[in-house]
């Protein structure tokens, strides 16, 4: 993959969060040789990294699998409460239970800390763009697995989280993001984020269904 620089476009903001400095720096470094890729924040442990996703809100974060506090924590955390950042850990675990792990989690790519600057430039960008990533030849099968439907459930709405039932319930009350955005002081770009969780969980195209569904459970 070699997903081309977009140079009119602001820069994509990445989080990296490793608890050795000496990783950090290099990651740092081999992101920051393209002008699209800005390296906001760094930080060591699984509450450093929901603190500075927290703060700056990233496009994308990358996270160690074995760091203080748990990677796998962080990533369950980091997606219930920010739905708009991408996930990707950044490991030298090969192991197949760990990828499988972390993708259920929420995480939208894992690579092995061998990865050259270049891929994981590409990586980045293919990430925000929405795709899904695991290293080639690391447990690719569990990616197709993991990346299709999950089971019906009796309720569909029973898979959303507080957050996305709240802005689901202004959908389906006809309000747009902006005005869902201000009745739940959240910034648009984050309720997009959450709305495009919503879809992905009730397995539906559009807002519009979206709030179908929702009106024939809640009438249900």
């Amino acid at each position: 993959m070699n997903t081309p620089a977009n140079p009119s476009a602001l820069p994509l903001r990445i989080v990296i969060v490793d608890d050795h400095p000496l990783f950090r720096e290099g990651v740092a470094a081999a992101l920051g040789m393209e002008p699209d890729l800005e390296v906001v924040a760094e930080g060591s442990s699984a509450e450093e990294a929901l603190q500075l996703v927290g703060q700056h809100l990233p496009d994308v974060v990358l996270l160690d699998l074995n760091m203080p506090g748990g990677g796998l924590n962080a990533v369950n955390a980091l997606s219930a409460r920010y739905p708009v950042t991408r996930v990707m850990m950044l490991t030298v675990s090969a192991d197949e239970a760990d990828v499988t792990a972390a993708l259920r989690a929420g995480a939208r790519g894992y690579a092995l800390k061998g990865i050259s600057g270049r891929e994981l430039r590409s990586v980045v960008r293919s990430l925000h763009a929405g795709e899904v990533y695991v290293t080639p030849g690391l447990a690719a099968s569990l990616l197709l697995e993991l990346s299709g439907p999950r089971r019906p459930t009796t309720d569909p709405l029973s898979e959303l989280t507080a957050r996305e039932r709240q802005i689901l319930e202004g959908v389906a009350a006809g309000r747009s993001n902006k005005e869902i955005a201000r009745d739940l002081d959240l910034t648009e770009k984050t309720v997009k984020g959450y709305m495009t969780n919503v879809l992905q969980k009730l397995h539906v195209r559009n807002r519009v269904e979206a709030a179908l569904l929702a009106v024939r459970q809640g009438g249900g």
